[in-house]
């Protein structure tokens, strides 16, 4: 039965009735509808899940959310369950009435691994299935960010200008490179904006008294794409209730910092505090936590004033 649904979602890609293979990306396409958003000067906005039903990736993808965090550091680590849910999120009627392969929602990962754990081989195998970003958990130094960054690149082309941080994922590119419709998958499937041509956002969780004594280094480590504070770690490693004004400015540093270097910041949010952080600068904010059944009325809601309060009418 597996085997048999996994074949008839595997024909996702292929737009029926009007080609017999899958549509290709386009050389001036972004693949990555969230980087293009960030280019544009515009915030994104995700939510966290850990439904991985199929019901649930196509609501999701349908939805006005820029990203998903699938999180599998508090869920299953299922790799195939991983991938049915990637490939749920595919919506065959945008990509016709598009044109390209482009998502309109970006799925991105967070593994189980905290930063002091060696992410190598769950970074190989979620981006060889075709997650377009990782979410580092817990990262607490600049050679964590290093290491992570590290994980997800392929090494480069000999001469090439970009060819550190030292990439050092495995070859593998067949499926991811199907998944995103793209023949040149080993060229685009690099950390941005470290290239700017990179369609992978590398994000690192700072969340830790040590992760914030260290967020410049994390901040401008080449490679990472978005840091994104965890404010309930935070708040235990600082032994805090998460409104303490200590723990507040922890978190306000963190901001400041990836402002000074150009660097979009998250953090969760509600209909409370959305619009106090977008003014704050936060650019790579949630608005819900888990989405079980697509999104709820309250994630609806907060998407709503967090779009309106950014000026997004896309």
């Amino acid at each position: 039965m597996r085997k048999t649904c996994l074949s008839a979602l595997f024909s996702v890609l292929t737009v029926a009735g009007l080609a017999a293979t899958p549509v290709l990306a386009q050389d001036d396409v972004r693949l990555n509808r969230s980087i293009q958003t960030l280019e544009n000067g515009e915030p994104v906005f995700g939510l966290f899940t850990g439904n991985f039903s199929l019901a649930n990736a196509r609501a999701l993808a349908r939805s006005n959310l820029d990203y998903i965090l699938i999180d599998m550091e508090h869920t299953a680590h299922d790799m195939e369950t991983l991938q049915e849910f990637l490939l749920g999120m595919t919506d065959k009627l945008s990509i016709v009435r598009q044109g390209n392969a482009q998502m309109r929602t970006t799925p991105i990962v967070r593994l189980p691994a905290n930063g002091r754990n060696d992410p190598e081989w769950l970074v190989k195998q979620i981006l060889d299935i075709g997650a377009f970003g990782i979410m580092f958990p817990y990262v607490e130094t600049g050679e964590e960010a290093l290491r992570a960054v590290k994980a997800m690149r392929y090494p480069q082309p000999r001469g090439s200008e970009i060819a550190e941080p030292a990439g050092v994922r495995g070859a593998s590119p067949a499926v991811a490179s199907w998944y995103w419709g793209a023949a040149d998958y080993v060229q685009r499937a690099d950390t941005w904006p470290l290239n700017p041509q990179g369609e992978l956002l590398a994000v690192m969780q700072i969340e830790s008294v040590a992760g914030v004594e260290n967020a410049e280094d994390i901040i401008t480590t080449p490679g990472v794409g978005a840091v994104f504070v965890g404010p309930a770690d935070l708040s235990m490693s600082m032994g805090l209730p998460g409104n303490h004004p200590e723990v507040q400015a922890a978190i306000d540093s963190v901001v400041e910092l990836c402002k000074r270097h150009n660097v979009p910041c998250g953090i969760t949010t509600n209909a409370s505090d959305i619009q106090a952080r977008l003014d704050q600068g936060f650019l790579f904010p949630t608005v819900g936590y888990w989405g079980d059944a697509g999104i709820s009325g309250s994630t609806e809601a907060n998407l709503r004033i967090a779009r309106e309060h950014a000026g997004r009418d896309d």
